[in-house]
C-alpha cells in the first residue's frame, strides 16, 4: 500500500499519438492527477520506467465467458459452428468440477490482466442441468481476483424461460442473482416467445435493481432481429443506461434502411451494443462458400446513429472460438481489419465504449480520470495495436497490478568452421 502523498509516476512514454508525456497517479485515490512532458519524481514517488511505451487507457472486457476458457481439449466442436459448439458444451456439463471451473477461469482472469485488463463482464451458464455450479465457482473466481480487476458477473440463462417449459430456468435465475450475480442476461431470441421473454429479463432486472445483457441475434438470419424488439421496449420503459445488446450479428444482413432504423432505435433508448469479432468472425458464415459474411453487427450505422458500440473478445480457446489470447490489442486488430475502424477508435471500442457499456465511469489520460492504464512498447496507439507485444504495465485502481518484461536475442548465423 502506499503513504500518504505517494505517488506512481509513469514516466518516460508517450500518449497515444505520439506526443512524450509523464503521468503522475494518486495510488490512494486510483485518479490521475497530472499529465505533462517531464515530470521531477517527488520523495517517495514509485517510478516506472515507461521509456519506448505508450500509454493509454486500460482496456475492459465487456463479454467473456470465464467458465468456458480454456476448455477447448476437454470439450471439442469438430463442427466449429454455434450448433456444434454448443452440443459440445452442453455434453461437457457433466464432467465440469468446482475446482476445474475456478482453475481455468483464475488463469484467463491473470492473462488478461497481465495483457492490461482491469475490468471484466462474464457471461456464466445458469440452467437446468447445470443449476449453479458455474456461477458459484466464479463467485469464488471474483472475490479472489479482486484486487486485480473489476469482474462482474452476468447470469445467462438457459432458454427456454418463458412458459411452462420455462419455470425451471425461471426459478435458476432468481436464484442466480441471490448468489451473487450482477448483471441478469439470457439469450431471448433463441426463447420460443422471443418478446415476452425479453420482457421478462427486463422486468426480473428492474425488479433487482440490476443491469441487462442479453446475447442478442447471434446468427446470419435475416429474418431473425429480436434486438429491434429490444431496443423499442427499453425506450417504452424510459431511456436510460444498463442495457447491453452483444453480438446483434444478423443486423449487419439487414438493408441499409432497416440498419439506419434500428441504429436509431437503440440510440434513442440508450440500449448499448457490443462487437464481437473473435467469436463470430469463427463461427458464422461457416458453409458459406462465395463472399462469407463477416459475422459482424452493422457497427458504422451503429456509430453513425450514436450508439456506444463496444468490442470484446468473448470466447479464448473453448468449443465456441479454438484460438484467442485473451488480449485486448488482438479484439482491436481484428476491428480494424473487419470493421473497418481505425486503430483509435478500435480502441475506443475496447476501452471507454467497454467501460461505458459494462456502466463503469469513463477513462481516460486527463488529471481526474481512474487511474486504469495499461503501457505497452510502441511508439504511438496504432503501432502498439499492431505489434501487440508482451511487454506491458498494468495499473489498476492507481496500482501496478502486473507487468511483463521479454527478452529478444537475434543469434545470427555462425561463421563457417574453417577446415
Amino acid at each position: 500500500m502506499s503513504g500518504a502523498g505517494r505517488r506512481l509516476l509513469l514516466s518516460g512514454g508517450v500518449l497515444p499519438d505520439g506526443t512524450a508525456a509523464d503521468i503522475a497517479v494518486d495510488p490512494d485515490a486510483g485518479t490521475i492527477v497530472e499529465v505533462a512532458p517531464a515530470l521531477d519524481p517527488e520523495a517517495g514517488d514509485i517510478v516506472e520506467d515507461c521509456s519506448g511505451m505508450v500509454v493509454v487507457p486500460a482496456p475492459a472486457e465487456p463479454h467473456a465467458h470465464l467458465d468456458k476458457a480454456l476448455s477447448a481439449m476437454a470439450a471439442a466442436n469438430p463442427a466449429g459452428d454455434l450448433a456444434g459448439a454448443i452440443a459440445a458444451w452442453h455434453a461437457h456439463w457433466p464432467e465440469l468440477t468446482h475446482a476445474d471451473l475456478v482453475a481455468r477461469a483464475t488463469t484467463a482472469v491473470e492473462a488478461m490482466v497481465a495483457n492490461g485488463t482491469t475490468a471484466i463482464r462474464t457471461h456464466v451458464d445458469v440452467g437446468a442441468g447445470l443449476g449453479l455450479r458455474a456461477l458459484d465457482a466464479l463467485v469464488e473466481v471474483r472475490a479472489g481476483c479482486r484486487p486485480l480487476v473489476d469482474l462482474q458477473i452476468v447470469a445467462l440463462v438457459a432458454t427456454p424461460l418463458t412458459g411452462s417449459g420455462g419455470a425451471a430456468n425461471r426459478r435458476l435465475l432468481g436464484a442466480a442473482l441471490d448468489a451473487g450475480a450482477d448483471v441478469v442476461g439470457g439469450c431471448p431470441y433463441r426463447d420460443p416467445d422471443p418478446a415476452a421473454a425479453t420482457a421478462l429479463v427486463l422486468d426480473v432486472a428492474a425488479g433487482a435493481g440490476l443491469p441487462v445483457d442479453l446475447h442478442t441475434d447471434e446468427t446470419l438470419d435475416p429474418a431473425v432481429l429480436t434486438v429491434r424488439d429490444l431496443a423499442r421496449q427499453v425506450g417504452e420503459r424510459g431511456p436510460g443506461a444498463g442495457v447491453t445488446a452483444s453480438h446483434c450479428v444478423s443486423l449487419a444482413v439487414q438493408p441499409p434502411a432497416v440498419q439506419e432504423e434500428v441504429a436509431a432505435l437503440l440510440a434513442a433508448s440508450g440500449v448499448a451494443v457490443v462487437a464481437l469479432p473473435q467469436t463470430n468472425l469463427y463461427l458464422q458464415a461457416r458453409g458459406v462458400t462465395t463472399a462469407p459474411p463477416r459475422g459482424l453487427t452493422a457497427v458504422g450505422a451503429l456509430r453513425a446513429a450514436g450508439v456506444t458500440v463496444a468490442a470484446g473478445a468473448d470466447n479464448a480457446r473453448d468449443p465456441f472460438c479454438a484460438v484467442g489470447r485473451l488480449d485486448a490489442t488482438e479484439t482491436a486488430a481484428l476491428m480494424v481489419m473487419a470493421a473497418h475502424l481505425t486503430p483509435g477508435q478500435a480502441w475506443h471500442a475496447c476501452s471507454a465504449a467497454a467501460r461505458a457499456a459494462m456502466g463503469l465511469p469513463a477513462g481516460g489520460l486527463a488529471p481526474g480520470a481512474p487511474a486504469e492504464l495499461l503501457a505497452l512498447a510502441g511508439g504511438d496507439l496504432a503501432d502498439a495495436v499492431a505489434g501487440g507485444t508482451a511487454n506491458r504495465i498494468t495499473v489498476h485502481r492507481g496500482h501496478v497490478v502486473a507487468r511483463t518484461t521479454t527478452t529478444r536475442t537475434l543469434c545470427g548465423v555462425p561463421e563457417p568452421l574453417e577446415v
